[in-house]
């Protein structure tokens, strides 16, 4: 399937409604206009939530020309026509869709659930088609129609904001991914892996020796984003693709994240950097565990303190007094509440108890890029060359001034990481030596890894006693407790604007497996993110 130019379905204006403040009243132009029914002024127009007549008759003319195929006509039911009807069109024509026959369930206010059932067909060869969707009338801000509320997943759940429907000769070769064992990864056994495989399928489907079958695909926005098969009309040949998965471990992220929202993990082998487990549960689908661009919170303290000692500023037994707060550049940095001050604290029990105002304490003694340095050179971070088989984020540590220097320390400002940058990280300090992350061998495609300095081995020495610490004594060790072998771990959360708690995030080693994740909104990093790193710890790689 030839990737082609796509049209836009997102966007749309938003326009200020003309009315009374109460559901159901006169416009209020026309009464101050002194407009009535025996006035000959303007009719009256409704305004409020739609009734259940308006919901019905609505959702029936948007049904009928959807099933005839008129994407103008159906589009001109919404409150977006500009972005559904190219989509709509897209449905009949590009996708090749027919025979669509739509049952409306019953409606709950002003939402409706519909079964679609049609038929996919393209080059002598059909197949039928039928899911569940729903959408929901509101009131058009300018017409004060009563019209439907315009999103892509309400003609599939799985499409998005930018998505468009195509069907033909598949554009990859499909692929029989398997882990590092040789047992198969399939998207229904491995939910978490769906997009993964579909970035593997479109990147080494051909080097895999398939051949393309026909399908009805999402096609995204993005242009070096692989389609989505949806359906398949006709089946190619999988080529047999070995990947650096394990499938335990695999199975095991994929049961952590379940349990909290929004939340995503990675893990990767510090021996070789090969990639063990990926796992999301999220609403939007995203990648965050290969892409994310989040702040880490005190996980970030990691690279603070090599890069510390690294600058022969302090060393783990060597001095970081935990005061109450700390200022730089005039914004003052605080600990939790629960955190009792120590003026004589060292660097590995501030470590450990996570203390804030210790780091910030040494912005002082570091320069502008002292961090940044420390993050590239030795950590392999933010250069923007990582080829892990699939699209992944390297990190970004970027030298800054001000109170983001200062923030930075602590893993906020400017820094941003995904749950595999900072499973990089960990394995660093464990093992001394940067490896990037693989997904799929280098050897492949010939793919040159990133390349990075590393540690010297006295540091890591003193990275691995503090993270020991903390994962026996400091505020991991709950999470941690029942684990053996040689463990450290880290915890950290990161405030963000707008939301209620911070976001949760933890990271662990456990003999040779290092993991990290991340779980939005979710509060400390032992709330959420830890027990999902612990399980997949549990596992052994």
């Amino acid at each position: 399937m030839r990737k082609g130019v796509k049209a836009a379905v997102v966007g749309g204006a938003f326009a200020v409604l003309v009315g009374g403040a109460g559901y159901g009243t006169y416009n209020i132009v026309s009464a101050v206009n002194g407009g009535g029914e025996s006035g000959g002024g303007p009719t009256p127009v409704r305004t409020g939530p739609p009734t259940a007549a308006e919901v019905r008759e609505t959702t029936r003319k948007f049904f009928a020309a959807w099933e005839k195929g008129s994407g103008v006509t159906a589009a001109s039911y919404t409150d977006n026509a500009a972005d559904a009807e190219p989509l709509l069109t897209a449905y009949a024509q590009d996708a090749h869709i027919t025979g669509v026959r739509i049952t409306p369930g019953a409606a709950t206010g002003a939402t409706v659930p519909f079964t679609v059932k049609a038929t996919v067909s393209y080059d002598g060869k059909s197949e039928p088609l039928a899911y569940k969707s729903e959408l929901t009338i509101v009131r058009g801000r300018t017409t004060h129609r009563a019209l439907v509320d315009w999103q892509p997943s309400l003609v599939h759940p799985e499409l998005r904001p930018g998505d468009t429907l195509v069907t033909g000769e598949s554009a990859s070769p499909p692929v029989e991914a398997v882990d590092r064992n040789g047992k198969v990864l399939t998207k229904d056994a491995y939910p978490s892996l769906g997009p993964i495989l579909d970035e593997l399928r479109d990147k080494y489907g051909a080097k895999a020796g398939g051949s393309p079958g026909v399908e009805l695909a999402i096609r995204h926005e993005a242009e070096d984003a692989a389609d989505t098969p949806l359906l398949t009309l006709a089946e190619g040949r999988a080529g047999r693709l070995r990947t650096t998965l394990s499938a335990s471990a695999q199975a095991a992220a994929e049961t952590a994240v379940r349990k909290y929202p929004e939340s995503s993990v990675a893990a990767v082998r510090p021996s070789t950097g090969e990639v063990l487990a990926v796992a999301n549960h999220r609403e939007d689908g995203f990648n965050a565990a290969f892409l994310g661009k989040l702040a880490p919170g005190s996980t970030m303290k990691i690279i603070s303190a090599a890069t510390l000692i690294d600058n022969g500023i302090t060393t783990a037994n060597g001095p970081a007094p935990c005061t109450p707060d700390a200022m730089w550049e005039g914004q003052t940095f605080r600990n939790l509440k629960s955190l009792a001050p120590n003026q004589n604290a060292t660097l590995s029990e501030s470590f450990a108890r996570s203390c804030n105002t210790a780091f910030i304490k040494y912005t002082d003694d570091l320069k502008t890029d002292s961090l940044t340095q420390e993050a590239e050179d030795r950590f392999g971070l933010g250069r923007d060359d990582w080829q892990t088989g699939i699209p992944s984020f390297d990190g970004s540590v970027p030298a800054t001034g001000g109170p983001d220097m200062a923030a930075a320390l602590i893993g906020q400002g400017q820094v941003q990481m995904s749950p595999l940058n900072l499973a990089s990280v960990t394995a660093t300090a464990m093992t001394g030596t940067f490896r990037q992350p693989v997904v799929v061998p280098l050897a492949l495609d010939g793919r040159e890894p990133a390349r990075a300095q590393g540690l010297p081995a006295g540091t890591v020495q003193q990275l691995r006693a503090m993270m020991y610490r903390t994962a026996t004594s400091g505020t991991a060790a709950g999470v941690m407790a029942g684990l053996g072998g040689s463990i450290g771990a880290k915890t950290g959360s990161a405030e963000v604007d707008g939301q209620t708690r911070s976001n949760s995030w933890f990271t662990g080693y456990r003999n040779d497996i290092a993991a990290a994740a991340m779980a939005q909104d979710a509060g400390h990093g032992t709330d959420a993110a830890g027990p999902i790193v612990a399980a997949v710890l549990r596992t052994g790689g």
